[in-house]
């Protein structure tokens, strides 16, 4: 069994973060792609009320419902407590030792990733998959892997994934003004922030998606 997983608070989950499930499914012939909300990001600073989780799960659950490889795991977000990947990684593989585990991060993440709580039990658990969006900055790409590769024993690949100026800062932004944001989300999603008036007064202007 070949499992991704990508993490992230998925406030709300776009097409981006489909895409690029999708492509990681397809490149690396795995078996599932398992989305895993947050539910008490360490990176996050404002609380994280009960009500904003139940909706962060809900479109994460209608976003991938008709693709039967999409998965969606509370694990981090009925823990109640911050979660750390390598924790996360950590007791995925001892549930499931069978399983051999693909962790999805953008490029930002994987320059940053020294930067991560125990960083460095990460990678004994999973083969990241770095996300490079187009070829501008290949070769630095290329670098920062060799160099973790070396420093770490890190696995790491390549994930080639469309570059799209989507972003969940973006999508509460024009959510909050009463713009659409169909096509930025699937349908179901799109229908689901109208229904539920949500980012209505949302102040959160700095936060910003994250894969970790």
């Amino acid at each position: 069994m070949k499992i991704g997983v990508m993490g992230g608070t998925f406030d709300p989950i776009h097409i981006g973060h489909l895409l690029l499930g999708e492509f990681a499914y397809e490149a690396f012939d795995l078996d599932e792609v398992w989305y895993l909300p947050n539910g008490n990001p360490p990176h996050k600073e404002a609380e994280i009320t009960k009500e904003a989780l139940k909706h962060r799960i809900k479109m994460v659950e209608l976003a991938t419902e008709s693709v039967p490889y999409f998965k969606v795991s509370l694990h981090e977000a009925e823990i109640g407590v911050h979660s750390y990947t390598y924790q996360t990684m950590g007791t995925f593989c001892e549930m499931y030792p069978d399983a051999e585990f693909y962790f999805i991060l953008g490029a930002d993440s994987l320059f940053s990733i020294e930067q991560w709580k125990y960083f460095k039990e990460i990678f004994p658990t999973c083969t990241i998959l770095a996300a490079m969006r187009d070829d501008k900055d290949i070769e630095d790409m290329k670098h920062q892997i060799a160099y973790l590769r070396e420093t770490y024993g890190a696995r790491i690949e390549l994930l080639r994934a469309p570059l799209l100026e989507i972003s969940s800062t973006k999508i509460r932004e024009r959510a909050a003004k009463g713009l659409t944001v169909h096509y930025m989300v699937p349908d179901a999603v799109a229908d689901y922030i109208v229904k539920q008036s949500l980012y209505k007064t949302d102040k959160d202007e700095d936060s910003h998606d994250r894969y970790s």
